[in-house]
Formats: structure tokens, sequence, C-alpha cells
């Protein structure tokens, strides 16, 4: 029993040997390809345990997530207008068909990838050649981007690959157009400042011109309104006076030749040549009589 030991012993390793070469799992994210030979005998899509025959089969694994094919330098394309501009895009795809993505490729990733990048590119060229910048970076982007779409995956179908999206990240015009551009972009600014200077200094001089008016207006109308209650002031004062002074003619012809003599010898140096016999020196008269008499 003991001299069988080692080959009981040895039986047993080259079972869990067998087993374990046997024996493969496959990960939620990963497609299985089982190979005989060299040749595809299975195609395992479902992860958990499976199984193979041992040495004559091997197992390689694709990744089934969305990948991402990002391009590392921008691309150059040209519009109809012969104007070169810049593109950065990506592009977001996964193996469809791992079988037939192994038969189109030999499962390299790389081959994968250069041929969606020649894809999408020369279809971007072509799109690009039919419109404007303006229709590129603006008008119709999304329509461009949607065709493009449709395009590699048509195309990707074929090598068993899946296009989820297409997307570009920006557009830049190359440093010389896009000195060009900007200059055409100041002009542009410029003119319309100065058409809103222009604007805004004619309604300013016919705001301040309405101004004007009104205050002109304002003003004519004041100084009627306040002609008119100085008129009727004085109308009402000269009534007052002639009603006052009709009661003392004497005390009223006094008053008025008070006032004469002042205005006439308000300053010091006022010459008034008159005959003393005038009846401007009629009060003086009476009251150089009145002193005398007294």
């Amino acid at each position: 029993m003991r001299d069988r030991l080692p080959l009981i012993a040895g039986l047993v390793l080259f079972v869990v040997v067998v087993l374990s070469m046997s024996v493969f799992t496959v990960d939620q994210r990963q497609y299985a390809l089982v190979f005989q030979l060299g040749e595809i005998k299975r195609v395992i899509t479902e992860p958990g345990l499976k199984f193979k025959w041992p040495l004559i089969q091997n197992v390689r694994y694709f990744d089934r997530r969305i990948l991402t094919l990002d391009t590392p330098e921008p691309e150059l394309f040209q519009t109809s207008e012969k104007k070169n501009v810049l593109v950065d895009l990506f592009v977001k795809w996964r193996i469809a068909d791992p079988g037939l993505y192994y038969r189109s490729f030999g499962g390299e990733e790389a081959k994968a990838r250069n041929r969606l990048e020649q894809t999408v590119t020369s279809g971007l060229r072509e799109e690009f050649g039919r419109r404007t910048v303006h229709e590129v970076v603006s008008g119709e982007r999304a329509q461009i981007m949607e065709r493009m779409r449709k395009r590699a995956e048509d195309d990707a179908s074929r090598f068993g690959m899946q296009i989820i999206d297409v997307r570009v990240k920006r557009v830049d015009l190359p440093t010389e157009v896009s000195e060009s551009v900007f200059r055409r972009m100041e002009a542009e600014r410029k003119r319309v400042a100065n058409e809103l200077r222009a604007t805004g200094s004619a309604e300013a001089e016919k705001i301040k011109a309405d101004a004007d008016r009104q205050r002109e207006v304002i003003i004519a109308e004041a100084y009627r309104d306040a002609q008119r209650v100085q008129g009727q002031g004085d109308a009402k004062a000269a009534a007052i006076y002639a009603e006052a002074f009709g009661k003392a003619p004497d005390f009223f012809r006094f008053y008025r030749s008070l006032e004469a003599y002042k205005a006439s010898f308000r300053n010091k140096n006022d010459v008034l040549v008159v005959d003393p016999s005038s009846d401007f020196f009629k009060y003086f008269k009476g009251s150089g009589a009145t002193r005398e008499a007294r």
C-alpha cells in the first residue's frame, strides 16, 4: 500500500492540473473566445465558470465595455470655402460580435482603432468639404455628427463593432486664419459700435432739442403768467392808490413831489438846472414861507 502512495499522489496531482487547465472564468466585463488548434470553437458572452478541453483548446478575452477612440492631435480639414480648420474629435464604440471582430483584426485593438479613425476622418473630410466654416461650427454641427455616426456604424458593423457616438470636441482655426477672422470680427464690431454711437448721438441731440423746446415753452408760459399776475397787481395797486389819493389830493401831490425830489437828488454829484420859479420847487417855497411865518 505504501508503495502505491506516490502513484496515487501523482494521479491526484495530474487530475488537479488537468482540471485547472480545463476550467476558466469569464468576467461580466469580458467576452471569451475558445480556440482549438487556432480555430474559433465557441464564443462566450455570458459570465461565469466555463470548461474547455485542456492542452488542445485555449481562451482569449476581449473587453465588452464601451471604449473610447480619442485622436491625440487635432485633424486638419478643409471647408467648402477652402479654409482649413482643426478638428478634435472622439468616438465611443464597443465590440458587438467578438468572433467577427477577431477574424477582422486578429484580436488586435490597435488595428480596430486605426480602422475606425480612418472611417471617421474620411467621412468628416467629405462632410466638411460640403459646408462653410459657420455651418461646421454652429449651423449644422448636430447633423454632421448624426450622419457621421450612421456612416461609421455601417462600416464598423462589417467588422463586429458597434458605434455608440461620434462627437467633435472643438473646431479651431489655424493661427493665420484665426488672426484674419479676428481682424474681420474686430472691424465688424467697430463698425457696429460706430453705428450705435452715431444713433445714440442723434437720439441725444433729438432729446436735447426737445428738452430745450419744452424749457422755452415753460419759461414763456411762466413769464406770461408772471406778467399777467404782475399786471393784475399793478392794476389793483393803482386802483388803491387812486382811491387813497382821491381822498387827499393835496397829500398826493405833496407825496409825488417828495418822490421826485428823492429821485432827482439821489447822488451828491447830481446837477439839476431848473428855473427857481418853477412849480418843481413849489413845496420848497411853501416850506420856507412856513418857517419864516413861524
